[in-house]
């Protein structure tokens, strides 16, 4: 969000500080919190790049800010989310604001104004409903990092389950890995070069709406979404060149888990109409535990789920007919430690991708991570794996917390 528009937004947000609470001198007993976190972090890629320019060993450094500062007994608040990175990638140094928005909660209703970051979804290895926030593809593979989205938040709790409505002013555009990067296409893609269906480009103003509830061992979530959609669509023509633009689309998400003992059933799906192209697709799995398994809280998780997207191998995720399996190891001590092991499998191609990730902390305030991505048998058909079968990479991560 690099234009003057947007500030416009943040006044709007002061605007409402201003005169909330805090502002009128109802309660001006505040709390504040303060949290900073430094992480030294090294990817290295043993294979070499098939595209020219991209390098095998990135080390970076990030800095992520976090601040809360409540009042009116705590049901007025602002919660900032910073983040920067400098890495050897070009488009990898970036910065953003994660979150920064004030939020003010009353009786069965909530409001929240301001950047955002709003998750959707129960499934481990797809989040297909997930689409308020733009993904941040350079910061991480699997999708889970996400950029602060301009919205306002309405939330009303009711005996009927949770009813969410969001207003949604302003698109923000994906990032892709410059010429040194990996996980790329053959040509670099700068996203300012990516445009708009709508004429009114990344200031169309977009709406979604979601019901959430529990009823019983079911948890269930129904939601829409009209507006720009969040995945860019890509042609090549035939000099090389590339096309894409982000269409306006309808989404229509279901999301569902049942609790049964020790099993956990998840089920997602979605359907996505444009003028351009349609879209069907689901997850559907489950995950087992076995718990406290030597008596000092070792559990181990078992995780199996179903892959489908009717785009075939145009899915942008790649994840079009596909079996995911994974185990999820918990160790319960006292340094947190967890490993997280999985593979997909493309049930037409053979294409596979391995994961592994761990985590530890170290005293109070440190702690380390590990992860690798590995890479097998990519068919030449697949639209996006195969511009990654040389990208096998591990990374590791250590991050000090204030």
């Amino acid at each position: 969000m690099n234009k003057q528009k947007p500030l416009y937004f943040f006044a709007f947000l002061l605007f409402i500080v201003q005169y909330s609470g805090y502002g009128q001198g109802k309660d001006k007993t505040l709390s504040q919190d303060f949290e900073l976190e430094l992480e030294a972090e090294y990817r290295y890629f043993p294979n070499k790049g098939q595209f020219q320019g991209q390098k095998d060993h990135f080390p970076s450094i990030a800095i992520q800010p976090e601040y809360n500062l409540a009042w009116n007994k705590g049901y007025e608040s602002i919660n900032i989310t910073g983040f920067f990175r400098l890495d050897q990638d070009d488009n990898r140094t970036h910065w953003d604001i994660r979150e920064f928005y004030y939020q003010k909660a009353k009786n069965n209703w909530e409001l929240s104004v301001g950047l955002k970051k709003i998750f959707w979804g129960v499934t481990e290895s797809n989040h297909l409903v997930d689409i308020i926030n733009q993904t941040d593809v350079v910061e991480s593979f699997d999708g889970e990092d996400k950029l602060g989205q301009p919205m306002i938040q309405y939330t009303l709790s009711t005996n009927y389950g949770n009813f969410d409505f969001f207003y949604l002013p302003y698109h923000r555009k994906r990032i892709f890995s410059g010429e040194k990067g990996r996980l790329r296409f053959p040509l670099v893609i700068d996203k300012d070069d990516i445009n708009y269906e709508s004429g009114a480009k990344e200031w169309r103003q977009d709406v979604a709406f979601r019901w959430s509830h529990f009823i019983g061992a079911f948890d269930i979530g129904l939601s829409h979404f009209y507006g720009t959609g969040r995945e860019p669509l890509f042609s090549f023509d035939n000099a090389g060149g590339i096309n894409a633009f982000y269409p306006v689309i309808n989404q229509t998400g279901l999301d569902l888990q049942v609790t049964h003992d020790a099993f956990l059933w998840k089920f997602e799906s979605i359907y996505r109409s444009s003028e351009v192209q349609d879209v069907f697709a689901l997850v559907a799995g489950l995950e087992y535990t076995f718990s406290n398994i030597d008596g000092n809280g070792l559990d181990i998780g078992v995780l199996g789920e179903y892959l489908y997207d009717d785009r075939d191998n145009l899915a942008l995720n790649a994840l079009q007919n596909d079996i995911f399996f994974g185990s999820r190891i918990a160790l319960n001590d006292t340094q947190d430690t967890s490993v997280l092991i999985g593979g997909i499998t493309d049930l037409e191609s053979n294409s596979k991708i391995f994961s592994i990730e761990a985590s530890r902390r170290i005293g109070s305030s440190w702690k380390v991570e590990l992860e690798g991505r590995f890479f097998s048998n990519i068919d030449t058909n697949e639209f996006i794996l195969s511009n990654f079968k040389e990208d096998d990479f591990f990374r590791v991560s250590i991050s000090k917390f204030f």
